[in-house]
C-alpha cells in the first residue's frame, strides 16, 4: 500500500508527513513508525497519558480486561486540531473500509479452498450479504491478513465470528492510536469551548457590576 497523502498546510509548520504505513510489517513495528511520524506535541501527549483497565462481562460472564486511554491535562485547542487532522488520515486511508467488491472477492476465494454442501443460489447471495455486512467496517489488508492466516493455520471452514476478530488483531494498533488521537481531540476542543464561555462571561459580569454601582 502506498503512503498517505501529505497534511493540509496549517499556519504553524508541522513535521514533514505523509504518514508511513506498510500492511506486511510487524504490528509494534508499524505503530512505532506512526507515531514518530505525528507532529511532536502529539508524540508528547501520547507518551505522557493515563492508562487504566478494568474487566468486561457479557452475558456470559467474564470477557476479558478493556484498557481505557486518558490523555494528560493541559491539551490544547491547536494540539487538538492536530490530532484531528492525523486522525482523518488514519480513518481516511490505513482504516478506510474495504471496497465491497474486495472483501467479497476475498471472503468468496477463502471459502473455495474449504468445500461446504452445497446450496442455492439464493442461500448463497444471503451468506454473501452476512459476511459483507459483519466485516464491512474492515480496510482490506486487514481482511487479507485475516484470509491468509486462516489459510495457512486452519484447516476447516472459518465462520464469520473467527474471521472478524483475525481482521480485528490485525489493526487493533492502528485503531488503538485512532482512539487515543480522538481522545486528544475531544480534550483540546472542550479546553476551547471553556475558554471561550468564560471570556463571553466577562464582558457580561463587568456590564452586571456598573449596573450594580
Amino acid at each position: 500500500m502506498s503512503n498517505l497523502h501529505p497534511f493540509p498546510t496549517s499556519p504553524t509548520p508541522s513535521p514533514a508527513l505523509p504518514l508511513p504505513f506498510d500492511p506486511a510489517m510487524a504490528p509494534g513495528l508499524r505503530g512505532r513508525m506512526l507515531r514518530e511520524a505525528l507532529p511532536e506535541p502529539l508524540q508528547r501527549l501520547l507518551d505522557h497519558g493515563r492508562v487504566g483497565r478494568h474487566s468486561r462481562f457479557t452475558e456470559d460472564g467474564f470477557a476479558d480486561v478493556v484498557e481505557d486511554w486518558t490523555p494528560p491535562d493541559g491539551v490544547t485547542p491547536r494540539q487538538a486540531m492536530q490530532a484531528r487532522r492525523a486522525l482523518a488520515e488514519i480513518d481516511e486511508t490505513i482504516l478506510a473500509p474495504a471496497p465491497a467488491n474486495h472483501l467479497l472477492g476475498r471472503i468468496l476465494a477463502l471459502l473455495s479452498h474449504f468445500p461446504a454442501k452445497a446450496t442455492t443460489p439464493e442461500v448463497e447471495q444471503l451468506l454473501a450479504m452476512d459476511w459483507a455486512d459483519d466485516l464491512g467496517e474492515f480496510p482490506a489488508w486487514a481482511i487479507d491478513q485475516a484470509a491468509r492466516r486462516w489459510r495457512r493455520t486452519r484447516k476447516w471452514r472459518p465462520s464469520i465470528a473467527e474471521i472478524r476478530a483475525l481482521c480485528e488483531e490485525a489493526c487493533a494498533e492502528e485503531r488503538g492510536l485512532a482512539e487515543r488521537l480522538r481522545a486528544i481531540a475531544v480534550a483540546g476542543e472542550r479546553t476551547g469551548e471553556a475558554a471561550g464561555g468564560t471570556g463571553a462571561a466577562r464582558p457580561m459580569l463587568a456590564s452586571a457590576l456598573r449596573r450594580m454601582r
